[in-house]
């Protein structure tokens, strides 16, 4: 018999089930069926207008959830408040392929931006998590340069950096790779998979098929307002 404790121990860090998603009032996906564990990998895929983003959107509480059941670190999100979402944004990181930094602050400004709206208060405190994220996705001694200095790597790293400092349980990433270049790419994609080492799971929007054959995981694909699991190829390389 399962008891209470063992189901939250297994309890799926996403889940929806039978979930209809609706962007604009216009029905994007219909049932949707998607299981992610803690600590697991997944990539979503799909073309340009599948419905990728608005599934992301949904998971962090950026659409609502009207038809279906669905749970996100927790949180139930067809009866999720919009008081709760900030609370919910707190056990998640985001990251987007545009990284979103402010450009007229510095990346430790920035940075000590989102710890101060999230509630931390002493300086000591920001200062030493500030720098513990940097040098987590390989950045030293960056926080003084503004945005506009570093490249798009390092703009795309300083943003997982800023979705780890609240350490989050579970990183979304919003096709991350997509406005770098291939070397670059890996070298983002290699900070991801360092995080899901180290136990932290990852849903991961994308349109880069290569990532997925370089960097494997459970993939979910988005086509004709269906989601479905899919399983990838194995290149020759991946096979020796």
């Amino acid at each position: 018999m399962l008891t209470l404790k063992k189901y939250f121990i297994c309890m799926p860090i996403i889940e929806l089930i039978n979930a209809s998603i609706f962007q604009n009032k216009k029905s994007v996906l219909e049932n949707v069926n998607i299981q992610v564990a803690k600590g697991e990998f997944v990539f979503l895929i799909g073309r340009t207008g599948s419905g990728k983003s608005s599934l992301i959107k949904i998971l962090y509480g950026d659409l609502p959830l009207k038809i279906g059941i669905g749970n996100v670190v927790g949180f139930d999100l067809l009866k999720i408040t919009q008081k709760q979402i900030p609370f919910l944004r707190r056990k998640i990181g985001v990251v987007f392929q545009d990284f979103k930094l402010l450009s007229d602050r510095n990346i430790y400004d920035n940075l000590k931006f989102v710890l101060q709206a999230t509630g931390w208060k002493n300086k000591d405190d920001i200062k030493k998590r500030i720098i513990e994220v940097l040098n987590e996705v390989g950045l030293f001694e960056i926080e003084k340069k503004y945005p506009f200095e570093l490249s798009g790597g390092e703009q795309q790293r300083t943003a997982i950096a800023r979705s780890l400092l609240n350490t989050p349980e579970l990183i979304i990433a919003d096709e991350p790779t997509g406005n770098l270049d291939p070397q670059t790419s890996n070298e983002v994609m290699e900070v991801f998979k360092r995080l899901h080492k180290q136990g932290m799971a990852v849903f991961m929007a994308t349109h880069d098929y290569n990532m997925i054959v370089k960097f494997p995981g459970k993939i979910f694909k988005c086509d004709s307002g269906k989601v479905f699991e899919v399983v990838a190829k194995q290149n020759e390389n991946n096979k020796k």
